[in-house]
């Protein structure tokens, strides 16, 4: 396993004064790691096939691309979003804790997931101008605390050395997503998002980075804006697919 932070003389003293567990099992693990062996095999990786466009993954013996159903009926403004988990089991729990739990410091194995997506072939042979992460309300911000696509992108940017900024914002406070099928995510989600007003994306590659996908709806509205404004393409990256 890949250990994610750094660690100077006092962390290693703590650690050696208090062992590092498993965020889930409790199990001893090393220094700098979130997740046992164990555990960390239980995270699973989202495998061939899926929609090219969404990476919603499909059962059965599909050897070639192909776009899924809900991706072919309707107007999706991203060029594609690319998610290397699902988002289940350990995967879930994890982003949960880091969410809603506030264990930020849990970004950096949630950051470790969503450099993984990086590695698919839609997306490792591309160049990026600008990481852009999906901004949150101001009043559910001021709730949690933080915005966890910010704290996700900024891991990424010193990562891949490409700048991360807060181009979007969100000016509409909508209802949750959790009961909406995806017709009526799409209305609910509609003018919720602008380009700020010092910013300029003209001519700009885009990766636009969230945590987790789940029907597409919030990306595709932030993809329409950026594009709207200039931006020559949009790409977006998760650490996990709903």
């Amino acid at each position: 396993m890949i250990a994610l932070t750094k660690f100077n003389g006092l962390d290693a003293l703590v650690s050696l004064l208090y062992p590092p567990v498993c965020t889930i099992c409790g199990a001893n693990i090393r220094t700098g790691e979130y997740l046992c062996d164990e555990c960390e095999r239980k995270a699973v990786r989202i495998v061939a096939p899926f929609c090219q466009k969404c990476t919603e993954p499909f059962k059965g013996a599909i050897t070639s691309t192909f776009t899924c159903a809900n991706c072919a009926h309707r107007a999706i403004h991203f060029d594609a979003a690319v998610a290397a988990y699902r988002g289940r089991g350990i995967v879930r729990e994890i982003i949960h804790r880091f969410k809603y739990g506030h264990q930020i410091y849990l970004r950096y194995l949630v950051a470790h997931w969503l450099r993984a997506a990086l590695d698919d072939e839609r997306l490792c042979d591309r160049r990026f101008d600008v990481i852009v992460p999906v901004p949150l309300h101001p009043t559910r911000q001021r709730e949690r605390g933080f915005n966890q696509a910010s704290l996700l992108a900024e891991l990424l940017s010193v990562e891949i050395s490409v700048p991360s900024r807060p181009l979007l914002e969100r000016v509409r406070y909508t209802t949750t997503q959790t009961a909406l099928d995806r017709a009526e995510r799409m209305e609910n989600l509609r003018n919720a998002f602008r380009l700020r007003k010092t910013a300029n994306v003209r001519n700009l590659r885009v990766l636009l980075i969230d945590d987790v996908l789940t029907t597409g709806s919030t990306l595709s509205e932030c993809s329409r804006v950026l594009k709207r404004a200039g931006a020559i393409s949009v790409h977006a990256a998760m650490a996990a697919r709903a």
